[in-house]
């Protein structure tokens, strides 16, 4: 199995800390963000990682070099000056992820779930979703779990939480572009191809100095 990171974005709200470095190399902890991504690939058995990038993308690729310090194998995907956004770059990277279903991550993401649990959960589902408890910044919610499916609406709705797997086929029908995944993930939800779950553990959005300092706290 494959698996991709979200890498691209620009990072406005990490401001001044994104002018210069690009938002997944900010360092928490003792490793740099993506790196907790890196690292937990490597240990659910993953070998081959897909980064898309775009700010600051020579950064990225000096810093991480083909992956081989992280027991993986990485290519990258650079979208030029303006990101493609979540779907768009997905897409961009089809050509690399292959046939089957692959992991995708946001980049801007702290959790300590364990990946091994979403390999092979595509088996009847176009994708699977890891949803958890919703922070303050997103009360309302994503999406409801019904008899373990997505659903749009729901009496409780919870946070995507950046982490999923998805076959080729969930794609299948979207052209390339500049392209945001939520929309998509309605679409197909509404068709009950989309299976998800809950996870109560630790989890945080990085995405403004008030995370990112909540996050640096945990990790001391």
């Amino acid at each position: 199995m494959k698996a991709m990171i979200l890498a691209a974005g620009r990072g406005e709200r990490l401001r001044p800390h994104t002018d210069i470095t690009p938002k997944p190399l900010i360092q928490v902890g003792k490793h740099r963000l993506i790196e907790y991504h890196l690292l937990n690939l490597a240990k659910a058995g993953i070998k081959d990682v897909v980064i898309n990038i775009s700010w600051l993308a020579d950064q990225i690729r000096e810093t991480l070099g083909d992956g081989s310090n992280y027991s993986l194998s990485i290519t990258y995907t650079d979208e030029g000056e303006e990101a493609l956004e979540t779907a768009g770059g997905i897409i961009n990277a089809m050509p690399h992820l292959g046939d089957k279903p692959f992991i995708v991550i946001n980049g801007d993401i702290w959790c300590d779930y364990d990946l091994t649990r979403l390999i092979n959960r595509c088996s009847e589902h176009e994708a699977h979703l890891v949803l958890v408890n919703n922070p303050e910044h997103n009360a309302a919610g994503d999406f409801a779990i019904e008899q373990g499916l997505i659903k749009n609406t729901g009496e409780k709705k919870l946070t995507y939480s950046g982490i999923g797997i998805y076959t080729p086929g969930f794609f299948a029908d979207t052209n390339p572009g500049k392209k945001a995944l939520a929309p998509i993930l309605r679409k197909k939800s509404e068709l009950n191809k989309v299976s998800g779950e809950l996870y109560d553990g630790q989890w945080i959005d990085i995405g403004t100095i008030e995370r990112l300092a909540q996050l640096r706290s945990y990790l001391s």
